[in-house]
């Protein structure tokens, strides 16, 4: 299910608990919320809004600082590759296969999280099987060097290409990373009881529930951006393909 189906649903339910409050209140004996029932009410739905507001402002920061995190990997497994390609280059001619193997992997990676086709998804699975760049290392450790410049510059490609192997791995390890199914039905809960008691102790009006409107719409697009930037190589908030563009080119020359 897409982030954006999970927060309609999330929108769905909490709006339908504030207006299930507020019918519920005009239901209820008029004892029940009295003035000591409403305090004991404002109670409960105060200790349950500050435990939503700390849990979706924790999640809300630490997705964001994964986004940030796969962000900054991805812009230095970008620049490791343009080094990686210049340090071939000074290795010789006999490296030109590599180098063109490790430009094709590029734009095949590229190509699989940002595809070109319109509505196509992405295939993190199709770069994972891939497995581009254990190959280009066993190319590079297949090299002969003939002199100590050359050998040099092979141990730095190894070392290089051992560091990229580790930088894929991260970023595709890294995009498992989701919010558990029990964790976000809690956090739903809790925010149904709270817009429930919402609705039960507002009046009904046109401005009551407009605002019950809004409230949900805003809580939704919490979760919404919490599920979005725990997943920053798909979906509508999607990290940029600039760094990768970037070393592309400069693999081109």
């Amino acid at each position: 299910m897409s982030s954006l189906e999970i927060s309609l649903i999330a929108f769905s339910c909490l709006f339908g608990s504030a207006l299930f409050g507020l019918l519920l209140a005009a239901k209820l004996p008029q004892h029940h919320l009295d003035s000591h029932s409403k305090e004991a009410i404002k109670i409960g739905a105060g200790l349950i809004a500050t435990l939503t507001a700390l849990v979706l402002g924790l999640l809300v920061s630490s997705a964001k600082s994964s986004y940030d995190s796969m962000n900054e990997e991805l812009t230095q497994a970008s620049a490791t590759l343009i080094v990686l390609d210049r340090v071939l280059a000074k290795y010789g001619d006999e490296t030109k296969p590599i180098r063109e193997m490790l430009k094709q992997n590029l734009i095949f990676a590229h190509e699989q999280i940002w595809p070109s086709e319109a509505g196509a998804k992405m295939n993190l699975q199709a770069v994972e099987k891939k497995k581009g760049m254990e190959a280009v290392r066993d190319k590079i450790m297949d090299l002969k060097p003939q002199n100590d410049k050359q050998r040099a510059l092979m141990q730095e490609a190894e070392a290089v290409a051992t560091d990229l192997s580790h930088s894929r791995w991260l970023l595709i390890e890294h995009e498992r990373g989701v919010l558990p199914t029990p964790f976000l039905v809690v956090l739903v809960f809790w925010l149904a009881v709270f817009f429930i008691t919402f609705g039960l102790l507002s009046p009904v009006n046109g401005t009551i529930v407009s605002l019950m409107f809004v409230c949900t719409v805003s809580v939704a697009g919490a979760i919404f951006l919490i599920l979005e930037l725990n997943t920053p190589l798909e979906g509508m908030i999607k990290i940029s393909d600039a760094a990768l563009l970037k070393a592309l080119q400069h693999l081109s020359t």
